[in-house]
């Protein structure tokens, strides 16, 4: 009995037409569109702490998902085997940021053109998607939220406390109010006119106010 013998299928003849160069060809672009992705990541990542662990883990996703497309369009057999394999597969990472999801998407959509041989699209597709990602998500915009927390010794304090914040920002809206026998603690968002923010300064040093913070919005608020 000969090696040949041992596989009863067509395995040995489907290595022999498993073609190197288009591999090489693909998982090469497939490198290269991964780390175009993992650098406009970077450059647009407005989140609280980067993760260079799910950074590196988009450019891995292209490379494997084009090897996984690759082996799938060479059999139609080994096809409805991978539906199944895959399947099985469950992630339980939370994903933190809403632009994480469009990554991920961004890095499985490549590697499942590239596998499927449509190199031009995956290329030009992928320089679209970071031209259009670079020019909206670090557009800066004029309307920046902020969280502003007062806290307040007494009622008085907390009237003249929110009338100079009218006075300097353009729109603003209690998100809390906690109310102690130490003192008041109001938590605002506001909309400021500009980039100065000497007015946070004139708000601490009124009769009452203890303390005024200002912080950057994201969305994530939590009351």
């Amino acid at each position: 009995m000969t090696f040949r013998d041992v596989f009863k299928s067509s395995f040995l003849e489907e290595a022999a037409d498993f073609a190197v160069l288009d591999f090489i060809i693909a998982m090469g672009i497939a490198f290269a569109l991964g780390l175009f992705i993992l650098w406009v990541y970077k450059k647009t990542y407005n989140g609280v702490m980067y993760s260079s662990g799910f950074g590196l883990s988009l450019m891995a996703m292209a490379m494997i998902t084009t090897l996984v497309i690759l082996a799938v369009t060479s059999n139609v057999v080994l096809s409805l085997g991978m539906v199944g394999a895959l399947s099985i597969v469950r992630f339980r990472t939370a994903i933190k940021e809403p632009m994480d999801i469009a990554f991920l998407f961004w890095a499985i959509a490549v590697g499942i053109v590239l596998g499927a041989g449509m190199i031009p699209l995956a290329v030009f597709g992928s320089v679209f998607v970071g031209m259009v990602l670079w020019v909206f998500v670090n557009r800066k915009t004029t309307d920046q939220p902020y969280i502003m927390i007062l806290n307040c010794t007494d009622g008085e304090a907390e009237g003249q406390a929110l009338e100079q914040v009218r006075k300097y920002v353009k729109k603003q809206v209690l998100k809390s109010k906690t109310v102690s026998k130490n003192g008041i603690e109001m938590t605002l968002e506001v909309r400021l006119k500009g980039d100065d923010s000497e007015f946070v300064n004139q708000i601490a040093a009124l009769p009452g106010v203890e303390s005024a913070v200002l912080v950057s919005y994201n969305g994530d608020y939590m009351a």
